[in-house]
């Protein structure tokens, strides 16, 4: 199967509408559901494009020819579409109405139904509750004309307020992560919670700890990198969410910093403003390195004669961001590149004074352009001077990949060969060499061997 997403959303649109005609050509009621509905009414370019549909599982599988039945026992069915050397995928769900939600996350039974009001009324906000008619949409000027709207979703959605369908308590005890969505969406579109939702998610915030911890991670992974980081992360706080899934972020707020270097206030102040400048669209690591890169000053806030201090604060902070990144089962390669992040943020204040073969291997970091994003969204949160910056991208950039990572001149075996007994001092003598070919000191073989017998006299 082949990810729909570097497909045109003019595909996608039309392997979906082919999939609704064929549906209603045999009988069945079908539409377009969900998140595409709401973002065509936005004029905003859709994802992906959902079929709702009365025709049974069952039969969404014997229509088509090639079909997946990821969630037949949910009435999910993936439809495939070829497209060129790809294949759209578009997901068929029929229409149905759900037992209760033991688990707090699906239900325990699916009732299969013909009535698309009934399966858009345990849909859960307003916005995510219309449906959509293609066939009238070819014919009309206005998108709206073609809706089928049951829960008063484009008002809401011009409104601008995110509302759950029906009672929120009982929406958010079905499925808990969906107080989560109700903050992203929100933040995403620049809406407000509608009060009694925000109350029922206050009420049950501590419901939250039912979620996988791969749900919530994923969630707050769509929150960091859709654009919106610091309202998202303003409503966590607000709705109680915050302090249940990342308890160490809130212990930001309050924590005072040396006004000298940080003139714009506590740490959580900074922190948010470093998510504000995450643009849409960036990587997940990059900005958990933005969330978590003063993680470790609450606990090494110290108010010393001369300042306030964080001694050990980035040590600190390594060992907390991966425990974060731990309880959230990030990938291996994604806690690296997080932890890297933290450790390495507060490097660059002594960048004008490394030595070329430090500032290289500094360069050698991998995704060495985090590291200067980050670096840079650290500065314009706080004193603004971007002077450190611009030498480390300058240098960066002028500086060949093949003087950032030469070939090495010499081996252990070169050093055995001459007559060098293995051991620890194997390391300093290579690095030794190393450094002077980052220097550009030596260049050759021959150079190499000679400064290391210099420096190094070979046992008698």
């Amino acid at each position: 199967m082949t990810a729909n997403d570097s497909i045109p959303v003019s595909a996608r649109q039309q392997a979906a509408t082919r999939i609704v005609q064929r549906l209603r050509a045999a009988g069945h009621a079908a539409y377009f559901a969900g998140g595409c509905v709401r973002d065509l009414l936005l004029n905003r370019e859709p994802s992906d494009f959902d079929v709702a549909t009365s025709a049974t599982p069952n039969k969404v599988l014997a229509m088509f020819p090639r079909t997946f039945a990821v969630g037949a026992h949910f009435g999910v069915v993936l439809v495939s579409d070829p497209y060129e050397s790809a294949e759209i995928l578009t997901e068929v769900a029929t229409f149905r109405s759900d037992s209760a939600y033991s688990d707090g996350r699906r239900p325990d039974s699916v009732h299969y139904t013909t009535s698309a009001e009934q399966d858009v009324l345990r849909r859960d906000f307003t916005i995510n509750g219309m449906l959509l008619d293609p066939d009238r949409l070819m014919h009309s000027q206005e998108i709206s004309s073609a809706v089928l709207d049951f829960v008063d979703g484009i008002s809401d959605l011009h409104a601008g307020v995110i509302r759950a369908i029906g009672d929120p308590t009982q929406r958010f005890a079905e499925d808990k992560l969906r107080m989560l969505r109700a903050v992203r969406f929100t933040a995403r579109f620049g809406f407000v919670l509608e009060d009694t939702t925000l109350q029922a998610i206050r009420a049950a915030a501590r419901e939250i700890a039912k979620v996988s911890q791969e749900r919530v991670r994923d969630e707050l992974n769509r929150m960091l990198t859709e654009g919106s980081a610091h309202r998202a992360f303003e409503l966590l706080e607000d709705t109680g969410l915050l302090r249940e899934v990342l308890p160490e972020v809130v212990r930001m707020r309050g924590v005072e910093q040396p006004l000298q270097y940080h003139p714009e206030g506590d740490v959580w102040t900074h922190t948010l403003l470093l998510l504000e400048q995450l643009p849409s669209g960036c990587s997940a690591t990059l900005a958990w390195g933005a969330l978590l890169h003063d993680v470790g000053k609450p606990a090494t806030f110290r108010r010393a004669p001369d300042r306030i201090r964080f001694d050990g604060h980035v040590d600190v902070g390594v060992r907390m961001a991966e425990e974060i990144c731990r309880r959230l089962r990030m990938s291996n390669s994604d806690t690296e590149q997080i932890l890297a992040l933290v450790a390495n943020h507060m490097r660059f204040g002594d960048v004008e004074k490394m030595r070329t073969s430090t500032l290289k291997r500094f360069f050698r970091l991998r995704k060495f352009e985090e590291h200067l994003a980050l670096h840079r969204m650290d500065c314009m949160a706080a004193h603004g001077d971007l002077s450190l910056y611009n030498f480390a991208r300058q240098h960066f950039e002028a500086v060949e990949q093949e003087e950032i990572h030469p070939a090495p001149l010499i081996t252990g075996d070169d050093l055995i060969a001459l007559g060098y007994r293995p051991g620890p001092a194997f390391r300093s003598m290579l690095t030794m060499v190393e450094d002077a070919q980052l220097e550009r000191s030596i260049h050759t073989r021959e150079e190499a061997l000679a400064l290391l017998v210099s420096s190094f006299p070979l046992p008698s």
